[in-house]
């Protein structure tokens, strides 16, 4: 049994943690840096440690600060959430060498599956259906260029350690692959340091349809249902659903089926999300793993009851899984709706700044995720998601009723926010139909234009 957990991350992702070791009776310690030193997850943890100034190459991506804070305070094991070093193999190697348990996959397997031309190389050993691209891994233009030119265009390139969008561009003919190439090629160097790349096939008006599974060190792997996150603004997802719209029965089981063959052929632990896309025939093709917590898990929770974040810590500490496959049942349905601090008027410009007022929705089947309050000053130097309104239905149309009378409800003054802009999706006959495909936020700007 853990004694105390370092959350190595800030905002509601550290708040969500700590709250589920307050739940487990373990005792937890923040990090921050010195622009978060009003942070929620700064007051409401057991102890706290200043890691550095606001960029976060000084301090939520400083490895070793992190670990000196978590031998200072006798931390048992380091919870990294997600995004920041949460799927840096190098950080959980860090961590193994100075005894200190990452709560997550090993670093042998952040490796394998978080790295994601090396992820795609083993789901074809694997026999898993993957989208027509590279197997091995791309670092220079002209060798890019020579495998474009195989797959044929337009062409999805990729950053190999990506996430959240960043290192992704597509090119649609030859005459841009080299300009899109680069641009991508440099946004992995400045957000992962790493300029792999590799190549896929661009599947036109896909849906986006992911799988969560939870695995225990015994050997046991469960899918914990589907996810819809298909409406995305520059290959970062805005909603998120349970179970998805796009697809029937029968493509459901096969894809359960699948995300578990995923875990096992590679002795998978922890919770992790095995990510496809959806052709408008129906076909369906692995694209990555995500070998950490997402953003989206609470929809999970709502659906199966189960609680992802403590699931996570108990199988760090060894314990098997408390169910098995046919003890999972989904309930009804839940969406998650993101709020950023932005301008979506203005290009979605982040609007950093100090809430002077704020009231949150509530009520049967509303759940908010966040760390801000009345007073909180939204730093420019973090990522611009502020909160999450999760809902729970019996069916996808009472949780949109009730995802607007959420929106609705909820009041953030002081700083701009998209919840105007949210409400407009769950007005949009083409989402509540459950036609949006990952381009329909770009056609949906056009059409307010």
């Amino acid at each position: 049994m853990y004694e105390k957990i370092l959350i190595a991350n800030r905002g509601e992702i550290a708040v969500r943690i700590i709250r589920a070791c307050r739940n487990m009776g373990i005792r937890s310690v923040a990090v921050y840096s010195k622009e978060d030193r009003d942070a929620l997850h700064v007051k409401l943890a057991d102890q706290r440690v200043c890691i550095g100034d606001g960029p976060v190459r000084n301090s939520y991506l400083n490895m070793d600060r992190i670990i000196q804070a978590a031998i200072n305070t006798k931390a048992d094991a380091i919870h990294p959430g997600f995004g920041f070093l949460s799927e840096n193999s190098e950080f959980a190697r860090k961590c193994e060498q100075y005894g200190i348990d990452f709560i997550g996959p090993c670093a042998d397997l952040i490796d394998r599956m978080g790295n994601k031309s090396q992820a795609r190389a083993t789901m074809m050993e694997a026999g898993v259906p993957v989208v027509p691209g590279t197997k091995n891994p791309v670092h220079d233009v002209e060798e890019a260029r020579i495998e474009a030119e195989r797959i044929g265009y337009p062409i999805m390139i990729k950053a190999s350690s990506g996430g959240g969008g960043k290192g992704m561009r597509v090119a649609m003919t030859e005459a841009e692959f080299e300009h899109q190439f680069g641009v991508a090629q440099r946004e992995s160097v400045g957000a992962f340091s790493d300029d792999t790349m590799y190549l896929e096939c661009f599947v036109e008006e896909p849906r986006h349809v992911e799988v969560q599974i939870i695995a225990d060190k015994h050997g046991n792997v469960v899918s914990l249902g589907d996810r819809d996150c298909s409406v995305q603004r520059n290959h970062q997802k805005m909603i998120e659903e349970s179970p998805s719209p796009a697809i029937d029965e029968e493509t459901r089981k096969k894809m359960y089926e699948t995300a578990v063959l995923a875990a096992k052929t590679v002795g998978y632990y922890s919770a992790g999300t095995i990510e496809f896309i959806v052709s408008k025939t129906g076909s369906f093709y692995f694209m990555e793993m995500n070998t950490r917590i997402q953003v989206e898990h609470p929809v999970t929770e709502m659906v199966t009851g189960i609680d992802l974040i403590e699931t996570m810590i108990e199988v760090s500490m060894g314990k098997e899984l408390p169910f098995r496959q046919e003890d999972i049942r989904l309930t009804g349905h839940a969406i998650e709706c993101r709020i950023n601090a932005e301008i979506p008027e203005k290009n979605f410009r982040p609007s950093p700044g100090k809430i002077t007022h704020i009231h949150l929705p509530g009520g049967n089947g509303v759940r908010v995720d966040t760390a801000i309050y009345e007073g909180y000053t939204v730093p420019p130097d973090y990522d611009s998601m502020i909160a999450k309104v999760i809902v729970h239905g019996k069916d996808r149309d009472a949780a949109i009723r009730r995802m607007l009378t959420a929106l609705d409800e909820m009041v953030i003054l002081g700083i701009s926010t998209n919840i105007n802009f949210q409400y407009l999706i769950f007005k949009n006959p083409v989402f509540c139909e459950g036609n949006a495909h990952t381009g329909f936020i770009d056609t949906l700007l056009n059409y307010t234009e």
